[in-house]
């Protein structure tokens, strides 16, 4: 565990890219200050974030990008999930909360107590939650000024087997699962994303994706969609080393990349 790593970065691609990856969930680090306030013993935290972690996406996202003709943008979560999810969204932080999985974690990904009974959110909303959002808003903010919309890909992985946190996991498991907005993920963007991974299924057994709350509802021109890989497509479960479907996928993903530019 590291004390003090970088929260996130924002890695620049083409000038003229409207495109934005997405990578929220692929690490794992925790730092010691947070890490205090998680009741997990170090094998069990291990096993947690072997769980809870997207991983490899953040090389799949990276590898997409080299292979892309117009160079995406990159941001990228530098810190696990568990210290705070950027991705949690008022319309749903309640419906998460009742799994422990709102923007703070109190749960385990199996109902577990994650955190000291009564922890204060506040602190890590205002040092982790808030300057991620900001950041991400001034990003797509950037790629609006420079080219006239954005296009935000979100890269996650999902485990082939339910874990007991889903609260929609009852449905199909897809190669690709493909998170949709009704306002914000237009029919080119998902036609494209089905042409490029082939196997997909939508919002199942995760739905929605994300777009900066400024923006959500009111500005078409920042169009989103989700990817959920299912992680035996690329990687040993639950958080072993990367396979050679990672390199097919980064393809595809860097397909969907340049359709998304066009």
């Amino acid at each position: 565990m590291t004390d003090a790593p970088p929260s996130f970065a924002l890695l620049p691609g083409a000038g003229h890219s409207p495109v934005i990856l997405h990578v929220p969930h692929s690490a794992r680090d925790i730092p010691d200050a947070v890490r205090d306030g998680i009741v997990l013993d170090d094998e069990e935290l291990a096993r947690e974030l072997d769980h809870i972690t997207d991983a490899h996406t953040a090389e799949i996202a990276a590898t997409a990008a080299g292979r892309a003709g117009v160079r995406p943008w990159r941001f990228v979560n530098r810190l696990s999930r568990l210290v705070v999810d950027p991705e949690r969204f008022p319309d749903e932080r309640e419906e998460m909360r009742a799994v422990g999985m709102g923007a703070v974690y109190t749960r385990t990904t199996h109902g577990d107590p994650l955190r000291s009974e009564g922890v204060d959110a506040g602190p890590l909303v205002e040092r982790y939650f808030l300057p991620y959002a900001r950041a991400m808003t001034e990003a797509v903010a950037d790629r609006l000024a420079a080219t006239g919309r954005a296009v935000i890909i979100d890269v996650h992985s999902y485990p082939s087997r339910r874990l007991p946190y889903e609260l929609h996991g009852e449905g199909p498991r897809p190669a690709v699962c493909l998170g949709t907005d009704s306002f914000h993920t237009p029919a080119a963007l998902l036609d494209a994303a089905r042409a490029a991974f082939g196997e997909t299924e939508l919002d199942t057994p995760f739905r929605g994706t994300y777009v900066p709350l400024e923006y959500y509802g009111t500005r078409p021109e920042v169009s989103a969609l989700m990817v959920e890989i299912r992680r035996d497509t690329y990687m040993t479960e639950p958080g072993g080393p990367a396979g050679p479907g990672l390199e097919r996928l980064a393809a595809a993903l860097a397909g969907l990349v340049d359709a998304a530019s066009r």
